[in-house]
Formats: C-alpha cells, sequence, structure tokens
C-alpha cells in the first residue's frame, strides 16, 4: 500500500514560476548556480544553493550557509514570490523533453512506508551528502527539493491524471534548457480518488533523491513527538513506462600509464572489439570506449557475468567487474581518483573532451540502465553500484515546496 497525501505547497504565483524555477541543488556547482541567480532575487538557487549570497569561498557547508538558506526562504515567502495553498491539495506535474513526455502526481509520502521499505532503495548514500541534506531539511523546516519516485503504471491511475490535464495548467514555462513545464492544482474529488488508487500500488521506489528521502527520516526521527508535518516528505511519483535514463559514463585514468595499443590489447583479452563510428552502443551489454582518438564498441561476451543476480547484470556492474578492476585497479569507484562519472545528457562530445584535454586514459559510454532493471534490483533489496543511473528531465526546484 502506497499512502500519498495532498499538502498546502509553498509556490509561487502563475507570473513568477519561470523566475523562480530553477535546476535542483545537485545538478550545478556553486560557480554555475551563482551565474544562473545573477540579477534574479527570485531565483529558488537562493534557497537551494544559498553560498551565492555569501561571500565567494565560504564553506558550503558551514553553518551560515544553511542560515542564508533558511532566511532566504523566509523573504520569498514575506514578499508573496511564494504562498501557501489554501488548502492541502495533490498536484500534477507535466515535462517535455524534445520527444519524450512524462507526468507524475506532486504529493506528500510517507516517512514511516519509507523505513518499511514500502518505498523502495537501489543506492546506498554517501554520509556527508546525507548530512548535508540533514542539515538543510532540518534548518528550513522545509522539503525544498521533491524526490523523484516512481511505480509500476497502473491504467486507472494514469486515466485520472489525464482527467486532471483536461484543464488549463496552472503553470505553463519553458526553462532555459528547453524543456516545458506545465503543473495543474487537482479538485479535491479527484485528489480523492487518485489517494484511493495509489492505496492499491504495493511499492514505490526511488528513482532520484537517495540523500533526500534518507534525510528526511532523520529529520522526522529527531523532531518525533514535535509538531509539524515531518513524518511526510515531498515527492513526484511516476508511473514506470514514462521514465526516461540517460546513460552515465565513466572517464578513467590508467594507473600504468599503458599506452592506446597496450590498453586496446589489454581490452580484448576480456571483450570483443571492434570499430564504430558511433560513441553510443545499440544494445544493452556493450560499451562504447574512446580510445587513441577513436570510438571502439565492446561487446561483453557470453557467460561472462552471473545473467541471474539483477546486479550482476547490469552494464555498470559488467564495466566494474571486468574493467574497472581488474585492469585499472579501481576497487571503489566511490573513492578512487582514477574514475569519474559523466552524465549522460552532456553527451559524447564532453567525453572526447575530457580526454583530449585533461589526460584520460580512455572514456566509457554505457547502455543506460532500463527502469525494469532498477526495479528487479529494489525488489531483490540489493543496491546498484554508485552512478547507474541519470535521469532525464530534471525535476524543477521552486514550484512547490513542503513546509513543516
Amino acid at each position: 500500500m502506497a499512502t500519498l497525501s495532498p499538502f498546502r505547497a509553498l509556490r509561487p504565483p502563475a507570473a513568477l514560476a519561470a523566475q523562480v524555477a530553477s535546476p535542483p541543488y545537485d545538478v550545478v556547482s556553486t560557480k554555475e548556480a551563482r551565474a544562473l541567480a545573477a540579477g534574479n532575487a527570485d531565483s529558488f538557487l537562493r534557497v537551494s544553493r544559498p553560498e551565492i549570497d555569501l561571500p565567494e569561498g565560504v564553506d558550503e557547508h558551514s553553518d551560515p550557509v544553511y542560515a542564508k538558506g533558511r532566511e532566504n526562504l523566509d523573504e520569498l515567502v514575506r514578499r508573496g514570490v511564494l504562498r501557501a495553498d489554501p488548502e492541502p491539495r495533490l498536484y500534477v506535474y507535466a515535462q517535455r523533453m524534445g520527444e519524450h513526455r512524462q507526468t507524475g502526481l506532486v504529493a506528500c509520502a510517507s516517512v514511516d512506508e519509507y523505513d518499511r521499505d514500502v518505498i523502495k532503495k537501489h543506492e546506498k548514500t554517501r554520509a556527508d551528502k546525507e548530512d548535508d541534506r540533514v542539515r538543510h531539511i532540518d534548518t528550513l523546516s522545509a522539503h525544498d527539493e521533491p524526490v523523484f519516485l516512481t511505480y509500476r503504471a497502473v491504467p486507472d491511475i494514469d486515466t485520472a491524471i489525464e482527467e486532471v490535464k483536461r484543464a488549463a495548467p496552472e503553470y505553463d514555462l519553458v526553462t532555459p534548457d528547453g524543456v516545458a513545464h506545465q503543473l495543474w492544482v487537482v479538485p479535491p474529488a479527484l485528489g480523492a480518488r487518485i489517494e484511493q488508487l495509489f492505496r492499491g500500488v504495493p511499492a514505490l521506489y526511488v528513482a532520484d533523491g537517495h540523500h533526500r528521502s534518507a534525510a528526511a527520516s532523520r529529520v522526522h526521527a529527531a523532531r518525533r513527538g514535535q509538531p509539524g508535518e515531518h513524518g511526510a516528505f515531498l515527492a513526484v511519483v511516476f508511473p514506470h513506462d514514462q521514465m526516461q535514463i540517460l546513460a552515465y559514463n565513466r572517464l578513467v585514468r590508467d594507473p600504468q600509464r599503458r599506452s592506446p595499443d597496450a590498453l586496446l590489447e589489454a581490452l580484448r583479452q576480456v571483450l570483443d572489439l571492434e570499430p564504430a563510428k558511433d560513441a553510443r552502443p545499440d544494445h544493452p551489454l556493450a560499451f562504447g570506449v574512446y580510445l587513441g582518438g577513436r570510438w571502439w564498441h565492446a561487446h561483453v561476451r557470453k557467460g561472462s557475468f552471473d545473467a541471474s543476480d539483477p546486479v550482476k547484470a547490469l552494464d555498470c556492474s559488467i564495466a566494474q567487474d571486468q574493467l574497472l578492476e581488474p585492469l585499472f585497479g579501481i576497487r571503489d569507484p566511490r573513492t578512487s581518483k582514477d574514475v569519474d562519472f559523466v552524465g549522460g545528457i552532456r553527451g559524447h562530445q564532453e567525453l572526447e573532451r575530457r580526454v583530449n584535454e585533461e589526460g584520460w586514459s580512455l572514456a566509457l559510454h554505457l547502455f543506460p540502465t532500463r527502469i525494469e532493471q532498477l526495479i528487479a534490483v529494489s525488489d531483490a533489496g540489493k543496491l546498484m553500484p554508485p552512478k547507474s543511473t541519470w535521469f532525464e528531465p530534471k525535476l524543477r526546484s521552486g514550484l512547490f515546496v513542503h513546509g513543516f
């Protein structure tokens, strides 16, 4: 049973939505956030990346930064840039990126269900990132950025969501990256029906936002018995068949400093290699390899991995088990300085540029993880390797906030 609840969103008036809407905090650097928010006092980056309003060089994990985030949130509310809806509602949020479209339900998810694994995870969190989100959320007394959840699609839920979309949207904007965003406020009667339909959904899955959801659980535990809606966290919930996962690619540095020809020979010992015109492999169990100034396709050999294990069968696991560790000595990709990760949204040109300009030995262009694989890993109670999925389009921040 999945419990999704309406809430009184803090959100901008329609006329200000485009000014407020911002990229998620974790896909932009401090430098990028400063540039994006320059000249825009209403940018939500002033809440999600509050160090941009402090002197350059400030430690983004210092007390003044968290306090500045709360100050900026309060100021947006004071100026009417964010206003609380008069009553709790559900919301429908639709995005269009090129030919891809996805529509999700904006609601509060249950911390208790997260703790009981009704909301399932597939990723191990990093302690430092989780601690950062705990301090940020606790200082704000708000969930300012939603967790991205998915579920196995239900036709009746699809029908109800489409019924909401027959009305004119409250927000209708296109962000500078070309992604279209629309938001509808769900009428109460239809909202109650959608809530009831979700009670028949056996599980939700964290697609993106493991640190935010883990932090919400910790804040709730620390505030247990205190007033406020801290037993719920902000989420946007999408059906699995509308998810778009891009590759999460790898840059690799060879500690042995072997020549391109020597590296090609090492790769041929474990994979079947052929010259390629395209960077992206066109099927699972294959990698694009940029090495020696050109692209190759490397094919995984049959029987070289455990196909019955949902984690071992992931392309990113095979890359780690057959290439990164045995050939380059990269045992822990979370800490190794010999590997870096590049989201697929940046394209193969970014991989080529960084190999050519930064001295990486090669780049790996992976085939994207499928949403069915993510669900299978979560259902098995297992964890994916780090940087297994890159979801696009990203949820825009500032269009709805859950204060508690």
